[in-house]
């Protein structure tokens, strides 16, 4: 912000308090009004069920049975086209190798690639990786922002201009931009936070490594972010882990469902994969593993023993809004569509459990147990309520980020390096099957006015 910016702020401070007085004024619809025109707030019915708005094969989130036609509550299952996730993560531990990619090709293709066919996929991923020639000095460098997802944002709009036909909304244009930015956006992501750090603390030091074309897309990204570029292979697998459970999320959340809705318009690609990634910035979709690092720091530095009595009361402080932020809520617990689990917490806390074992961290990892279990008989017995209420997989995230010496600023983008994947699959299906424009209905609520001139007013 220069000289002149910051005056002008100065300046227009408090008339801009005025005009937010009378903006709020004017802009408020009373809840009554959206009961009187069933209006489905957040499209969500009164039971919390998304409204249908669309039809996908890419992803499936099930949290609900049919059984003897009482819709109940069931364990949850992510499945990625038709492929239980649970079983695309054990396959490739079992095997010994990196999954995120092979689930990449998966959720564009819909198949299983063959050996052949994900080697070369992977050997093309890692072609693409490289960045457009002094795109790092130009873009990167220049203008560093504070804000991880902002600088995401503003490099995927200028790789627009890097593109000789950007605009070309084809199919095999739209993959083979899809297939950059899948490559490229682990770099950027990395590649900004480096020069982040280097502007805005007081680290000295400018590494910037090059990506290694044998390495997979989790190896690269701590290559990258590494000084010494070194690290276990149970953290490279814990980190392949976490992209496979974040690569995509059914059709409806809030940053696919912005692909959705951008794509149909007829944009290009990059302008769609921004819109996506604005979406995702939001606290209330991508940045919730952070509040969970920020709570349990909170509960660490206010809880000395330990016990589980005194972390139980703890958290009853947190929800009466005595404690932490104080808006009663504990983070990374419970979730909008899952009921009884979130299966990529479960897969997770397996992994989070390991990597706390290597990292001699078992006691904090023993103490997120007890704020988990704690929380969920806390918020029953609140709400009055049979069903369970258990962690979702920004619980552990952030916890394994963090084990992984991850800055917590890299988290969301973390987040976006892995559901670009499925941005990208739903931009194509969309191309292919949506046809029409996405726009939904809304109802004018304010009554007719007659125009008064200015010097009646």
């Amino acid at each position: 912000m220069d000289f002149n910016e910051a005056n002008l702020i100065v300046k227009y401070s408090h008339r801009i308090s005025e005009l937010t007085k009378i903006a709020a004024a004017n802009n408020n619809i009373e809840n009554e009004m959206y009961e009187k025109y069933e209006v489905k707030r957040g499209l969500r019915d009164k039971n919390g069920k998304g409204v249908v708005c669309g039809l996908t094969e890419i992803s499936e989130v099930t949290s609900w049975e049919n059984i003897d036609g009482v819709r109940t509550p069931v364990p949850g299952v992510l499945c990625y086209r038709g492929y239980n996730v649970k079983d695309i993560v054990r396959n490739c531990v079992e095997e010994n190798r990196f999954g995120f990619e092979e689930t990449v090709y998966l959720l564009l293709f819909g198949k299983l690639p063959s050996d052949k066919e994900l080697n070369d996929f992977t050997e093309m991923l890692s072609e693409f990786r490289v960045l457009p020639r002094n795109f790092v000095r130009d873009v990167i460098m220049k203008s560093p922002s504070k804000d991880m997802m902002n600088m995401l944002a503003k490099c995927v709009l200028n790789l627009y201009s890097y593109d000789p036909d950007p605009d070309n909304v084809s199919l095999s244009n739209v993959l083979r931009q899809g297939l950059q930015l899948i490559a490229q956006l682990p770099m950027i992501s990395a590649y900004s936070y480096r020069a982040y750090r280097y502007y805005n603390t007081n680290d000295g030091s400018l590494v910037i490594h090059k990506p290694v074309a044998e390495y997979s897309t989790a190896q690269n990204v701590l290559h990258i972010l590494r000084k010494d570029s070194s690290f276990t292979d149970l953290e490279a697998k814990v980190l392949d882990v976490c992209l496979i459970l974040h690569a995509d999320h059914g059709g409806g959340n809030a940053s696919t469902f912005t692909t959705h809705l951008a794509t149909s318009t007829g944009t290009d690609t990059y302008s769609a994969m921004a819109a996506s990634l604005g979406s995702l910035k939001g606290p209330k979709h991508g940045g919730a593993n952070i509040k969970v690092m920020h709570m349990l720091e909170n509960i660490k530095e206010n809880v000395k023993k330990r016990t589980e009595s005194n972390v139980y009361d703890y958290v009853r402080k947190i929800l009466a809004k005595k404690a932490f932020d104080r808006t009663g809520l504990v983070y990374g617990i419970g979730h909008a569509v899952y009921t009884v689990s979130d299966p990529r917490a479960e897969v997770l806390k397996v992994y989070a459990g390991k990597l706390a074992e290597e990292k001699g961290l078992e006691e904090e990892f023993e103490l997120y147990n007890t704020v988990a279990k704690a929380a969920s008989e806390l918020i029953c017995q609140q709400k009055n309520i049979d069903k369970p209420v258990n962690p979702n997989v920004d619980f552990y995230s952030g916890f394994v980020y963090s084990m992984l010496n991850l800055p917590d600023a890299l988290y969301t983008p973390l987040f976006a390096v892995a559901r670009i994947a499925g941005w990208c699959a739903h931009r194509m299906e969309e191309l292919v099957s949506g046809g029409k424009i996405i726009r939904p209905a809304y109802e004018c609520v304010i009554d007719r006015r007659e125009y008064i001139p200015i010097a009646k007013r």
